[in-house]
């Protein structure tokens, strides 16, 4: 009975220690399971945190990259446009003549390292005179031979040091040509822009626009033409394409998918901001060219902004304008740049009646106020120092009514209809020019001046009058001379196109028509 009690007692002991020994193992089990999943969790975490800080950073990207954009104006007020001319001058830089190891002559052949030693007492009495004598003359003939061949070699030498500094002499020359043909160019540039010449301002102002610094992914063509006769400044701007402005507009933690994804930019949201990227170059142009003028040679600016592209329907190359305008320096002046409230858009176009493409993300294109072949110094050269053998007609030679004949033929030659009115009664109407194209067709009021000195705004007014009375569609006026800063800033915004004399011959020779303008002190208005 006993014997039965203590095995019972056994059975339950190892049955508890069993159970137990389950429970610490199966709380073990939980543990280690809890663990896995905090572990997981953390991880979870973890990898959502990190997705949170990539949505983030892409977003603070995308969002640096707009302020960028917006900022394009106001960040470039601080900068001084001005070239100097004098920090353009260079001086030869040429590296110093460097022999090398022609530089030191080779040592000449030594005696002593060929002489052979003499016979001591005891060699001569052993017959090594006879065996010297010959030894000796060996090494005379090796010392001969050694001599000659440093001296072919030293020659040889010589000759390679003259050639050497007579291609450095050279270069030295070529360089200190080529340096003083350069300083020449910018002491010529220096003089040009004393004078106000074409081709001087054009490129002084060439170099003032390719010094701004603009973002990455922006073009860095631009081409300007100044007009001396009306003191006008044309910009021709490769502008950036519209895909500049980020198609994405945030980045967003998706946690149901676990990725992060773009947001899309609503298409009038990046058109409005690509409409103020191109309207602040447009008007940080102006400021830098203003600024840089301190001769004040410049009184207007054209800006014309376009972009070189693939018609996606036609898959050939395009480029078409987007924003043009035109500003003189006193509608400039009243612009307060650095307002923090300034609106890019809205300023260009109700201050300089600028026309800005409505959807420039669709190579929408406007009209420019004026072509830039207008104003190519390349194209145009209205004073012609060789004119003695120039034998393209000069139009100051002209009566004013063969000038007018002149502009008919300019006009036909175009495509126009055009009719020429009688010398009185014409109401102010030189030329009515009818464009036959059934879409763009108009009636076009021409007036021609022969002159010699700036017309005057009392014309530019007069001749809107008459595009007003005659119900015509737009009015050109076209002069020999030059228009005044008056007189563009009556014109902007209205039906009103002035072609200066530079305009002129660059119609002339699209037109391959030979004229010229060379004032021979004839005296007209």
């Amino acid at each position: 009975m006993a014997r039965g009690s203590r095995s019972s007692g056994s059975f339950r002991d190892w049955e508890a220690e069993r159970r137990r020994q389950e429970r610490a193992a199966e709380q073990a089990r939980q543990k280690r399971e809890r663990e896995r999943k905090a572990q997981q969790q953390q991880q979870l975490q973890s990898e959502a945190a990190a997705r949170d800080a990539e949505a983030a950073d892409r977003t603070r990207r995308l969002e640096a990259r707009i302020e960028e954009l917006e900022t394009l104006l106001r960040s470039s007020l601080r900068r001084d446009p001005r070239i100097h001319l004098a920090s353009l001058r260079r001086s030869p830089d040429v590296p110093p003549l460097d022999l090398g190891r022609l530089a030191v002559p080779e040592p000449a052949p030594l005696w002593e390292a060929f002489a052979p030693a003499p016979p001591g007492w005891l060699q001569r009495k052993l017959g090594a005179t006879q065996r010297y004598e010959t030894e000796l003359q060996q090494a005379e003939a090796a010392f001969a031979r050694a001599q000659s061949d440093h001296q072919q070699r030293e020659t040889q030498r010589q000759r390679q040091v003259v050639e050497a500094r007579r291609s450095h002499q050279q270069k030295v020359a070529e360089v200190e040509r080529t340096t003083f043909e350069y300083n020449s160019r910018v002491d010529a540039m220096e003089a040009g822009l004393r004078s106000g010449d074409r081709h001087a301002v054009s490129e002084y102002m060439d170099l003032v626009l390719q010094a701004s610094p603009y973002p990455d992914g922006f073009p860095t063509e631009r081409r300007t033409g100044y007009v001396p006769e009306s003191s006008l400044l044309a910009v021709e701007w490769y502008l950036p394409l519209p895909e500049i402005i980020p198609e994405h507009k945030l980045y967003k933690h998706i946690k149901s998918r676990k990725v992060v994804e773009p947001t899309l930019r609503p298409v009038p949201e990046a058109r409005q901001i690509y409409q103020r990227v191109i309207s602040q170059i447009a008007l940080r142009t102006l400021r830098e060219v203003f600024d840089a003028d301190r001769g004040q040679l410049i009184t207007t600016i054209v800006f014309n902004g376009l972009v070189r592209t693939v018609d996606p329907v036609t898959g050939q190359q395009i480029e078409p304008y987007l924003i043009t305008m035109r500003a003189t320096r006193e509608q400039f002046a009243a612009l307060v740049l650095n307002e923090p409230k300034f609106k890019p858009v809205e300023c260009v176009r109700r201050h300089f009646y600028a026309d800005v493409s409505a959807h420039p993300d669709e190579l929408v294109p406007v009209e420019p106020v004026m072509p830039f072949s207008m104003a190519d110094p390349r194209i145009v050269d209205p004073v012609d120092i060789i004119s003695d053998i120039d034998k393209r007609p000069n139009l100051l030679d002209l009566h004013p009514k063969e000038f007018e004949s002149f502009i008919q033929n300019l006009f036909a030659k175009m495509g126009f209809d055009t009719k020429l009115y009688q010398a009185s009664g014409d109401g102010g109407v030189d030329c009515v020019a009818y464009d036959p194209r059934p879409i763009a067709s108009g009636k076009f009021i021409v007036q021609a001046k022969l002159y010699t000195k700036t017309v005057q705004p009392t014309h530019v007014r007069d001749l809107y009058g008459t595009v007003q009375h005659e119900g015509a569609t737009k009015g050109i006026m076209i002069t020999t001379s030059g228009y005044g800063p008056d007189s563009y800033k009556f014109a902007n915004g209205k039906p009103l196109e002035l072609i200066d004399g530079a305009g002129l011959l660059a119609l002339c020779h699209k037109h391959n028509i030979p004229a010229r303008i060379l004032n021979r002190g004839k005296k007209k208005p």
